[in-house]
C-alpha cells in the first residue's frame, strides 16, 4: 500500500524509493515520518512538498481498496515475480501495476516495436515475426500503440503465444481506446502493465519513459519500421544502453517508414533478414518443448562448460566467461536457455547459481 502512495508522488522515483527504504527501514515508517525526518533522509524540497500535500489530500487505504476491486495486481522490487531482466536495468521502476499475469516463462521475451503508420510490408514482417516468436514460446513485449505494436500483439496471440503490453497511462485507462478488445485478449494470455498509477491519463510525456520498460523486460528489441523521430528509436536507444540486442528490418531507402531502421543498421543494429533470425541467433528455437521437458543434464558442450564452473555461490556472468573460456555472447544465450530448463538461476545483477537437482548423467554430443 505504501509503495503505491510514494509512487503517486511527483519527483520520487527509484533513487528516492531506495533512499527512503535505506533510511527508515520500511516505506510505512517513511510514509508516517515527520517532515524533519524526511528532510534528513535526503528528499529534495520540491518532492518533499509534493509528498506532504499528497499525504494530507488522499486516503491511501481507500485507494488501495479501489485498486484491489479493479483486479489490479501491485508488484514491487520485493516480489519474486517482478521481471528479473527489468530489475537489472539502471533505476528500474519500484512499482508495476499489472492486469493479467506475469509468469516465469516471460523471462524470455522479445520486444517488437515500430511506426504507427505501418506499410503492407511492415505488417507482413510483423505478423510473421510475432507468429514465429509465439510458436517458439517467446513472449512478445510491445506498447499497444496503433500500427506495429497492435499487429505484434495480435500476431503472437493468433499463434497461441503470450504477450505483454506496456502502457504510458494507468492500466485501467486503455489507450488508444479502440484497442480495448485487444487489451482484454492480452490480459487473458499475458499482461498489461504500467508503472503509472491507476487513473493516470495518457500523456505524450509518459510514453518515452515507458519505452525503457519495454526494452528492459526483453532479451532483444526488433524495430520493424520507424521514421526519423519514431518512438521506436527511443526504445532501441534504451535497449542499447541496457545491453540488449537490437534488430532492425531493412527497407526501401525512399520510404519514410524505413529511414529510422536503415539508419539503425548503419549504426550497428543487426539486420533482420528473415522472421526466424531472432530465435536462431539467441538459441530460442522451440523453447516450449525444451521447457516442458525440463532437461537437467547438460545438452551441449557449452552447457557442460558453464555448469562446471557454477555452484551455490553467486558468480557474475563476466567471471563465468573467464572461468569457462567462452565469449559473452555464447554465455549469455546459453544461460538464458539453462534458466528455462531449470539448471541455473539468476539472482540479480547478472549473478548466477547452479540448481543442483540434476540427475546423474553426462553430455554426449549429438551426431552431426
Amino acid at each position: 500500500m505504501y509503495w503505491v502512495g510514494f509512487n503517486m508522488v511527483r519527483g520520487i522515483g527509484a533513487v528516492r524509493f531506495k533512499a527512503l527504504i535505506d533510511f527508515f527501514g520500511s516505506l510505512q515508517l517513511a510514509w508516517e515520518a515527520p517532515y524533519d525526518a524526511l528532510r534528513e533522509a535526503g528528499i529534495p524540497q520540491k518532492s518533499l512538498d509534493n509528498f506532504i500535500l499528497l499525504r494530507k489530500k488522499i486516503d491511501l487505504e481507500r485507494i488501495w481498496q479501489r485498486i484491489k476491486e479493479k483486479g489490479i495486481q501491485v508488484m514491487t522490487w520485493e516480489d519474486d515475480l517482478y521481471p528479473a531482466r527489468l530489475k537489472e536495468i539502471d533505476q528500474p521502476p519500484p512499482v508495476l501495476y499489472v492486469r493479467g499475469e506475469i509468469i516465469t516463462e516471460d523471462h524470455l521475451a522479445v520486444a517488437v516495436v515500430g511506426t504507427r503508420k505501418v506499410t503492407s510490408y511492415g505488417r507482413q514482417v510483423t505478423e510473421e515475426l510475432a507468429a514465429n516468436l509465439g510458436a517458439n514460446g517467446v513472449t512478445v513485449v510491445s506498447g499497444l500503440a496503433r500500427g506495429v505494436d497492435a499487429i505484434a500483439h495480435e500476431g503472437v496471440l493468433k499463434a497461441g503465444g503470450r504477450t505483454i503490453a506496456v502502457l504510458g497511462c494507468g492500466v485501467d485507462r486503455i489507450y488508444p481506446p479502440e484497442h480495448t478488445r485487444l487489451a482484454d485478449k492480452i490480459i487473458e494470455r499475458g499482461a498489461i502493465i504500467s508503472d503509472y498509477a491507476p487513473g493516470t491519463p495518457p500523456d505524450s510525456v509518459n510514453f518515452p519513459p515507458r519505452n525503457r520498460i519495454i526494452s528492459g523486460m526483453s532479451v532483444a528489441v526488433v524495430v520493424i519500421e520507424a521514421g526519423e523521430t519514431s518512438g521506436a528509436l527511443i526504445t532501441s536507444a534504451f535497449a542499447a544502453d541496457q545491453g540488449r540486442d537490437v534488430y532492425a528490418v531493412p527497407g526501401n531507402i525512399y520510404a519514410p517508414q524505413s529511414t529510422g531502421t536503415n539508419r539503425l543498421i548503419q549504426q550497428g543494429a543487426k539486420p533482420l533478414l528473415k522472421p526466424g533470425d531472432v530465435v536462431e541467433d539467441l538459441h530460442m528455437t522451440k523453447v516450449i518443448e525444451k521447457t516442458a521437458a525440463r532437461k537437467v543434464i547438460p545438452a551441449s558442450e557449452l552447457e557442460a562448460a558453464i555448469i562446471s564452473v557454477l555452484n551455490s555461490e553467486p558468480l557474475h556472468i563476466d567471471e563465468i566467461c573467464v572461468s569457462a573460456g567462452l565469449s559473452i555472447e555464447k554465455v549469455s544465450a546459453t544461460l538464458t536457455l539453462m534458466e528455462l530448463k531449470g539448471m541455473v538461476r539468476q539472482i540479480g545483477g547478472m549473478n548466477y547459481v547452479a540448481i543442483r537437482e540434476q540427475s546423474s548423467g553426462y553430455y554426449e554430443p549429438e551426431d552431426e
